[in-house]
């Protein structure tokens, strides 16, 4: 009985370490990834993805960077809220959101994640009339959070399909244009009389909440 507990200790501690070392000092990978597809508008995104980051963290680390191309909002609008109520001039609109996300990422069943994690985004809409002396943009910056799920499909040892199904939600914040500026709370500055931030908010198309989907390629490293 003493030489079965002896070998059972003995085998136990042979296998320990390696198993310690696996599950414990398993190591960090990196993965590239770009995307393209609708987010808030036709948009592109390109990321990193760090795989076993922390050790005894069931997660993965996903950092990104977004461009997306839509429309800013309404001209007609824009103008009388933030400079005047002229009328003449053929507008002309384009509208950009360069965004950061960082996402956590959990293994939920075979190669599917849930991921969440924040948001941080700079809106940029610009409106110009043609022949009537007026162009400018609207800016804005938003923090915010976003979840969904991410599949990944395997092509070859090096590279994957990636499908990326997301909602993002977005704090609104101030919009500036011009010499004029409104905020939430309404402590706006040079403000056009008779207007508030809800009436700028309104024709304008600062990110407020975004469905993503998108479909990619990563590159294991």
């Amino acid at each position: 009985m003493k030489r079965v507990c002896s070998l059972v200790v003995l085998g136990y501690l042979m296998i320990s370490p390696s198993v310690f070392s696996q599950n414990i000092y398993s190591r960090t990978s990196v993965a590239g990834g770009v995307l393209v597809g609708y987010n808030n508008g036709i948009g592109f995104q390109g990321s990193l993805l760090l795989k076993n980051f922390a050790d005894g963290l069931p997660v993965n680390l996903k950092i990104g960077l977004g461009l997306s191309f839509l429309n800013p909002g309404k001209s007609a609008e824009a103008r009388k809220i933030f400079i005047n109520d002229a009328t003449n001039g053929v507008p002309e609109k384009a509208g950009r959101l360069i965004d950061f996300r960082a996402d956590f990422l959990y293994n939920i069943i075979a190669k599917t994640y849930l991921y969440i994690g924040p948001r941080f985004s700079m809106f940029t809409g610009n409106f110009n009339y043609v022949g009537g002396n007026e162009d400018f943009d609207i800016t804005s910056n938003q923090w915010g959070a976003g979840l969904g799920v991410e599949n990944y499909f395997r092509i070859s040892p090096a590279l994957d399909l990636v499908f990326n199904l997301g909602y993002d939600y977005f704090f609104t914040n101030t919009l500036y244009g011009h010499d004029t500026s409104y905020s939430p709370d309404n402590e706006n500055v040079n403000d056009r009389e008779g207007f508030t931030f809800q009436d700028a908010d309104d024709a304008i198309n600062q990110p407020k909440y975004s469905l993503k989907a998108m479909v990619g390629l990563n590159y294991n490293f």
